[in-house]
């Protein structure tokens, strides 16, 4: 009996030293703003995405990154020999995944920033940055709205309708042409071509007789080079 009084008094101060300095309506607390900051920060990237192909998958992702890093971060820091093997465990993980747009990582580093700010309870900071940074980027994709974007088209179709895809070409501002290669099984063409907006060209060049398919690709090369 004695014993099993003792071992029920050693689970009791087991758990009053877990929920010492971390209690579940914290980590709930928590998380909840990390879903919410996370939302944000998602719908920014929604809103300022410049590419062809928007991924929700990776908009997912950074509601899932800020969410993740918060609890871990709480968990750590009031524990020393625990961040240390943290970190450890962490220098070994290797990502294989490869970010095409530079852009995507910031969006990255900026969800682990805040997941690390609302991990060590600084609710009212990471609010702030949150709404700071995305007011500058929501600005700053604005202002790029006033740029025409660069893009690849490349289009495949009979050399008889030559004429008529070239008039729908002109329409738009041309920058320059890539390559065009000619085959007894017709024309392929790629133009280097800026739009003010984004409108639906490939239907626009498929809707022209002769033309077999169109493809749009995003351009990351400055335009002249």
């Amino acid at each position: 009996m004695r014993n099993m009084m003792i071992n029920n008094a050693s689970i009791n101060d087991w758990f009053e030293l877990q929920m010492a300095s971390l209690t579940p309506m914290k980590m709930l607390i928590a998380l909840f703003f990390g879903l919410a900051v996370g939302i944000v920060i998602a719908l920014v990237y929604r809103k300022a995405f410049r590419g062809v192909l928007y991924s929700p998958s990776f908009a997912t992702t950074l509601v899932m990154l800020c969410m993740i890093t918060t609890p871990v971060v709480m968990c750590i820091k009031s524990n020393i020999a625990l961040s240390m093997g943290m970190v450890g465990a962490l220098s070994i993980v290797r990502f294989r995944t490869a970010v095409k747009d530079p852009l995507d990582m910031a969006y990255m580093f900026w969800s682990l920033t805040m997941g690390i700010l609302l991990g060590a309870e600084l609710y009212f900071i990471a609010l702030v940055v949150v709404a700071g940074i995305s007011i500058a980027m929501l600005l700053l994709s604005f202002f790029r709205l006033r740029s025409p974007n660069t893009y690849l088209l490349v289009a495949h179709y009979d050399q008889e309708v030559e004429s008529d895809v070239m008039d729908f070409v002109k329409r738009i501002k041309v920058q320059r042409l890539r390559s065009k290669a000619v085959t007894p099984g017709g024309v392929e063409l790629t133009i280097e071509v800026q739009l003010h907006e984004r409108f639906d060209v490939v239907n626009r060049m498929l809707d022209i007789e002769g033309v077999h398919n169109a493809t749009l690709i995003a351009c990351q090369s400055e335009a002249g080079n």
